[in-house]
């Protein structure tokens, strides 16, 4: 099968989570026997066209012009994405499914499809209405309007948790057969190899230190401002823990101010941005992981964490809640409540048979349910879909067509002919 896959980001540009499902899945799939074409955004010096062991990778410059916004931004990216993709199937011939990546990428996938009549299959990582509790201003709505004629224009649509499946029926009244439930996935050799690195966690903490870590961006949905809340409680029932955070965001001068506040400063350390090699050496070093969140579609995060052999606290929202069972693979705390963070991470640093218990039956999960092989198959099972309803519904609008033509040469009642024109109309916007 000839893909497309359509992205804002793809690797070494990383923004967020969708590089790296992109990232994984196309390898996988090259696997599998398939051919995929990535056009994405070119970021710095980075080069136009990459032979990614196998995935073809085309990046596109946005125009020179200043935008006004974010949204004007993506406009224009757009455009030119729509440009390279028509010089790909103009030299290449058509791709038989498009796979396009949130919002970001909506108006080229949409040209594309109608253009040529590509099946079109959608993933929607998160909602804009999830992100922000809800729809506060025009920019979000702009937004959340194009998420939905996204999937209003797809065959199919792949979300990766049940929550997200209720999210998008609530928000986008999408039928619910159109939706397919399919996991982000990790690889699972990822830490073959990784030891816990002693000299590396003293850069971070003493040796008699346990180190609590979160790894994220720090924004408001990950709920970082709640585990920094947790840490006096946390402190008394076990002096010598530490929270590290790991990442970069907005909110890191906002979240040092409120260390400040409450006099953590010796117990908590920010890291800023960490490499792919050192967040293999982080998650090594930690005692406990724990991803606070009030908003998550899923939680790759997690998966990474219990893969490395941590111990892990996830709130109860969103896809991190599917992910654990509690007290089975990990631990879950009640979603924005420090007191609840403080006592299941502090059962963890209390109890090592605890431990040890969870973080066996964590990799077991992981490498069984969240390997990329099943992954790649079932996103496969769902672009044959999105293709037999392509086809099915480009035969009937011809039989409709047809029917039509037979009606005018025999010069049937009027009533008829605009019966027939009305249920075509009906058609090509089912």
């Amino acid at each position: 099968m000839k893909i497309l896959m359509l992205t804002w980001e793809y690797p070494p540009r990383i923004v967020g989570g969708i590089a790296r499902v992109v990232h994984d899945l196309s390898h996988r799939l090259i696997k599998d026997g398939h051919e995929v074409t990535v056009v994405t955004y070119r970021e710095g010096d980075l080069s136009y066209y990459e032979d990614d062991k196998g995935v073809e990778v085309h990046r596109v410059d946005n125009y020179m012009i200043n935008p006004n916004n974010f949204i004007d931004w993506i406009f224009q990216l757009n455009f030119n994405m729509i440009t390279k993709v028509n010089e790909l199937i103009e030299k290449h011939g058509k791709f038989d499914v498009i796979h396009a990546h949130d919002w970001l990428v909506a108006n080229c996938a949409k040209t594309i499809k109608n253009s040529f009549g590509i099946p079109l299959v959608s993933t929607i990582h998160a909602t804009e209405a999830g992100r922000n509790s809800g729809i506060h201003d025009e920019n979000q709505r702009y937004v959340n309007d194009t998420e939905w004629l996204l999937t209003y224009e797809s065959s199919e649509v792949i979300v990766n948790s049940k929550f997200m499946k209720s999210d998008l029926q609530r928000l986008f009244g999408l039928p619910y057969e159109k939706i397919n439930v399919i996991p982000n996935g990790i690889n699972i050799t990822s830490y073959n190899g990784v030891v816990r690195d002693y000299e590396f966690r003293r850069q971070y903490a003493a040796d008699n230190e346990k180190i609590i870590l979160f790894m994220g961006r720090l924004v408001y949905e990950k709920g970082v401002q709640h585990l920094i809340s947790a840490m006096p409680k946390i402190l008394d029932r076990y002096h010598d823990s530490k929270l590290i955070v790991a990442g970069k965001g907005g909110m890191l001068d906002e979240l040092r101010r409120q260390v400040d506040a409450m006099g953590l400063g010796q117990k908590v350390y920010f890291t800023g941005y960490l490499n792919a090699k050192q967040v293999s050496k982080m998650y090594k070093c930690a005692d406990v992981s724990v991803f606070p969140s009030t908003y998550e579609p899923f939680g790759i995060v997690a998966l990474e964490a219990m893969l490395a052999g941590v111990p892990t606290v996830v709130s109860d929202v969103g896809g991190l809640a599917e992910i654990i069972e509690h007290g089975v693979d990990g631990m879950k705390s009640y979603a924005g409540n420090p007191n609840s963070l403080a006592d299941v991470i502090s059962e963890l640093l209390l109890n090592p048979e605890l431990c040890d218990k969870i973080t066996r039956q964590a990799k077991i999960k992981v490498k069984e349910q969240y390997n990329w092989g099943k992954i790649a198959q079932d996103t496969y099972f769902t672009y044959e879909k999105a293709i037999c309803q392509t086809m099915a519904e480009r035969q009937a609008k011809q039989l409709i067509q047809e029917r039509i033509n037979k009606a005018r040469k025999s010069k049937e009642s009027e009533n008829e002919i605009t019966n027939l024109l009305s249920f075509k109309k009906r058609q090509a916007f089912a």
